[in-house]
């Protein structure tokens, strides 16, 4: 099984993986926690060149580094964590980009999802939660402290709304989930869907 979750920055992501991740384990599945960029070592060097908030990225540069990581993250760890019959949980994936670089950056969508069946060999996650919150909320959070972070709100805007443009089209795969309610009810919410999930024969 392969989960998926995506949203702006400061959406509260990074809790939600910990925490589903914890609670699965408990209950006996073996789980695999990883995030793009960076989960692996050529990973980690590309995340340095994107975040780092004093390099000068063009947005196609920076649409291949994304690329190029999430290619290196399907090979080293996704594939054979799955034939492994494991759970992947993952921060962020292949929605963060055409959120990202396609609605954020302006560049062509069509071309992007093309691009991400190429790095991803068409593995697609089983079920992404897309936790939505006010880009205001995000700012109020904490300073961008890297290279994305640190784009105006207006940028946000566009990201936020891209995100929910995808997830209307793929319904079954995306659940939106409120990020602006406390961690523990918010988990409540994506645990419920996940063990309905392990469930179906």
């Amino acid at each position: 099984m392969f989960i998926s979750f995506e949203g702006i920055d400061k959406s509260g992501k990074s809790i939600q993986v910990s925490l589903l991740s914890d609670y699965l384990k408990n209950k006996g599945y073996q789980i695999v926690k990883t995030c793009e960029p960076g989960g692996t070592k050529l990973g980690e060097k590309i995340k340095a060149i994107l975040l780092h908030p004093s390099n000068k990225v063009s947005k196609i540069s920076e649409l291949f580094l994304y690329l190029a990581d999430r290619r290196e993250h399907i090979e080293e760890v996704i594939k054979p964590a799955l034939k492994e019959g494991k759970i992947v949980i993952c921060d962020r994936f292949m929605d963060a980009t055409v959120a990202y670089q396609g609605y954020g950056r302006g560049i062509d969508i069509v071309w992007i999802n093309k691009l991400n069946k190429i790095a991803t060999q068409e593995i697609l996650p089983d079920i992404t939660f897309l936790l939505d919150i006010n880009p205001s909320l995000s700012k109020q959070r904490g300073r961008g402290n890297d290279r994305i972070e640190e784009e105006k709100i207006s940028f946000y805007e566009k990201v936020r709304q891209g995100y929910l443009e995808i997830a209307k089209s793929c319904p079954k795969r995306i659940k939106i989930i409120k990020g602006e309610d406390k961690p523990e009810k918010t988990h409540l919410a994506i645990r419920k869907i996940v063990l309905r999930f392990l469930k179906k024969p």
